[in-house]
């Protein structure tokens, strides 16, 4: 334990705990562009892999606790080893940043900050599916039915999620930065687990760009997609569910979310 302590508080530390949770982190990224990229088939496709996952909480919030930890470690790191760094070097360097590094590495910040923000939006879309973010209505509301039980209709929320288009630009600029972070962060975790040298540097940080660059067309296919028709007959007959649906009561409403708490 006091191995660990004093291995966190060296800058060596910080940049192993940067580089393991960036490998979860990036994990995860994959992992959810695979379940999104369902949106592509039939929407009994989407919908099933949904309710999987909502079918078995104690896997679902064991991965969102530990994808939240890693979160938090991953910028607590990255915020002290920016400090350290500062206070190693109190005179910034001429012109503003040292000799040799690479542009998107002066903007890791800056798009990361950005990433945390777009995913707390993503998390009140598509997740707590808040109505008053999505501009169409309450999500929540709309239902399908699989093997004759009524489940959530992911790929309708999908499809009326992104043809509302200030939704999709929101989502398009997220994917770029997340582009640029993941393109200079997926190298900087091979140097910093040891794996830098004059043979391997240039393999890796020419995977690292071709990587990113899936991952970039892989999210960013969703929306364009649906901006350019995907699903538009299916999202068509469920918005028209959705208007008709009578409104509920604010007391109906409460006691809706708490009937949802307590499953």
């Amino acid at each position: 334990m006091n191995l660990l302590r004093q291995l966190w508080r060296s800058s060596l530390g910080k940049k192993y705990a940067m580089a393991l949770t960036g490998v979860a982190l990036f994990g995860f990224v994959v992992g959810h562009l695979l379940g999104n990229l369902q949106v592509f088939g039939a929407p009994e496709l989407i919908n099933s892999y949904a309710h999987f996952l909502k079918s078995k909480p104690g896997l679902l919030w064991g991965a969102r606790l530990g994808l939240l930890s890693c979160v938090a470690l991953h910028i607590v790191a990255a915020v002290q080893l920016t400090l350290l760094n500062r206070s190693a070097r109190p005179i910034g360097y001429a012109g503003g940043s040292a000799y040799g590094s690479a542009w998107k590495s002066r903007y890791m910040a800056l798009s990361g900050s950005v990433i945390l923000a777009f995913v707390i939006y993503h998390l009140l879309h598509f997740t707590a599916m808040q109505p008053g973010i999505n501009g169409v209505g309450d999500f929540n509301k709309l239902k399908t039915t699989l093997a004759g039980e009524p489940v959530a209709d992911v790929y309708a929320m999908m499809i009326l999620g992104f043809q509302v288009p200030w939704v999709s630009l929101v989502y398009l600029i997220a994917q770029t930065l997340l582009f640029l972070h993941l393109s200079h962060g997926l190298s900087s975790l091979f140097q910093s687990l040891g794996f830098r040298n004059h043979v391997w540097w240039p393999r890796i940080t020419a995977a690292s760009q071709i990587v990113s660059v899936v991952v970039f067309i892989g999210y960013a296919s969703i929306p364009v997609a649906v901006l350019a028709g995907l699903g538009r007959d299916h999202a068509q007959k469920a918005k028209a569910a959705l208007s008709s649906q009578p409104l509920e009561s604010p007391e109906s409403s409460i006691a809706g979310v708490a009937k949802e708490a307590l499953k």
